[in-house]
């Protein structure tokens, strides 16, 4: 009898303290990669100036990330459930701290586009893995707040970045604002390298809580019974899919790059070619997702409806965010005159919005549950983007800012309980899988919002690029496109109804 009581009363201190450096890990991890995409915004128009370049280029600075992201994100996933989420971060964290380093030292537009694309690699690497070890710390009944205080993180990162970035951009130059994410990806990869953190369906990690219980009550004497092992999906026990990754890839970056060069050149051999070459990927990538051993997306995972539906409500989500981001901070600078200090500071409602509704979505999710929270917020995101439509070279820093608050209170309820749902719903075994499709989502959606408002504003603006200030086409393009840009968080809306009303700990089996 002693030895259950030593038993149990050890066992809640250590999974405690595992879900502790488990939580500040993946918090460290996610504000990195925030912190780098929000500093990237607000010195966006600057780098334009500075490198000559055109709108396209500086758009694909931020696209040619995210399609690098999104096509790996899955098979970073795979490799974690297959070798440690612990050693895919570690690996993830050094290398984005490096390729940050290198982007401060770029000397064209064309550096930095190449260095994106590595950045993303890493990226890709670093991000599944954040989620993947809350899943194997956590009950799946207790992951909201979790989620909701890595998402209160990221919004904060959201806030700070382009507010020190700002100040670095003015006084150091755009560079130097690169530099601000090396030694925090530095330190969270050492962090993680030298702590042992379990990872997903190691024993102790995930059901630590059952086989602690099943300890403390074993009689004394009575033989000892190995707990036995939960039970996997079967494809988080096959291939990595990289041949599905690789089509994905091509696909997404054809499209995109087809979208982005239509208004400007027309059909010209190389759109033409970029559209062709994006519907053959895509038909390839359907025929070996049908028939191919090792596939991109295990199909165990995509049976879940609650899990589809809330990877399509974080696309359209993030696509209508980060597209009213984009052309927000064009408003602020180039019609509104703003250095990039001042236009952080116009943002700042947004992301304390996001800091601070984030705990506040986990309760709102427990008591109305996943689907009313979800629809809710989508409808507040549209309406914050109409609002956004309404701004011009004579509106006040209250109209901006109340309008970026609305954005905010919108985008945080669908994030935080559409990424519940995703990794609530991941059958056993496939934790990094379902972290890998949360952020290939969260990586589309911007992918193709940016797309779709480069290409309306070409289409509305041709003149809108180095030198473009506050036209009146430039102001009447961007509140078009911010008008069509709060289509997809309607239709957002409608996806989420797909949502569970659930709001238990029930977890659907694994497959």
């Amino acid at each position: 009898m002693t030895l259950a009581r030593t038993r149990t009363a050890s066992g809640p201190r250590d999974r405690r303290r595992v879900q502790r450096l488990t939580l500040t890990s993946s918090i460290t991890g996610a504000v990195v990669v925030a912190v780098d995409g929000s500093v990237l915004t607000v010195v966006q128009p600057v780098m334009q100036r500075e490198l000559h370049a055109s709108l396209a280029q500086i758009q694909w600075t931020s696209t040619a990330y995210l399609i690098a992201v999104a096509s790996l994100l899955v098979f970073a996933g795979r490799l974690g459930d297959r070798f440690g989420h612990r050693r895919v971060f570690t690996v993830g964290a050094l290398g984005f701290g490096a390729a940050s380093a290198g982007i401060g030292f770029a000397g064209s537009a064309v550096l930095v586009i190449g260095l994106r694309v590595l950045q993303g690699v890493f990226g890709a690497l670093l991000q599944p893995a954040t989620l993947g070890m809350l899943r194997a710390a956590y009950p799946a009944d207790r992951l909201a707040m979790p989620i909701a205080l890595r998402t209160s993180a990221i919004g904060l990162a959201v806030a700070a970045g382009p507010l020190v970035g700002g100040v670095f951009a003015v006084h150091l130059g755009w560079r130097s604002v690169f530099f601000l994410s090396v030694v925090p990806a530095l330190a969270v990869g050492v962090l993680v390298l030298l702590v042992r953190i379990p990872d997903a369906g190691t024993p102790g990690a995930g059901t630590a809580d059952a086989g602690t219980r099943a300890a403390g009550t074993r009689e004394a004497g009575a033989p000892r019974r190995r707990a036995p092992e939960p039970e996997r999906a079967d494809d988080a026990r096959g291939g990595l899919g990289l041949p599905g990754a690789c089509l994905f890839a091509v696909c997404l970056g054809s499209l995109v790059h087809a979208l982005v060069e239509l208004p400007g050149t027309g059909w010209t051999a190389s759109t033409t070619l970029a559209v062709l070459a994006a519907a053959a990927a895509g038909a390839a990538f359907v025929v070996h997702e049908r028939r191919a051993a090792s596939r991109f997306v295990p199909p165990g995972v995509l049976r879940s409806v609650p899990l589809t539906a809330s990877l399509a409500v974080l696309v359209s989500a993030s696509a209508a965010l980060f597209g009213t981001l984009f052309l927000g901070t064009y408003l602020l600078q180039h019609v509104l005159g703003l250095d990039p200090f001042q236009s952080a500071l116009r943002m700042v409602p947004l992301a304390a919005v996001m800091v601070l509704g984030a705990p506040v979505s986990a309760v709102l999710q427990r008591r109305f549950g996943h689907r009313r929270t979800a629809v809710a917020g989508m409808a507040l995101l549209a309406l914050g983007i109409l609002l956004t439509s309404r701004l011009d070279g004579q509106s006040t820093a209250v109209t901006a800012a109340l309008s970026f608050v609305v954005v905010g209170a919108g985008f945080c309820p669908v994030m935080v309980t559409a990424t519940a749902v995703v990794v609530r719903e991941a059958p056993l075994g496939t934790e990094g899988v379902a972290g890998g499709l949360q952020q290939t989502a969260m990586n589309v959606g911007p992918a193709l919002g940016l797309a779709l408002v480069t290409m309306l504003m070409g289409t509305a603006a041709p003149g809108a690029g180095p030198g473009s200030t506050d036209g009146p086409a430039f102001t009447a393009a961007m509140g078009t496109a911010l008008v069509v840009l709060a289509a997809p968080a309607a239709l957002g809306a409608l996806v989420a109804l797909r949502l569970p009303d659930r709001t238990d700990g029930g977890r659907r089996p694994a497959v």
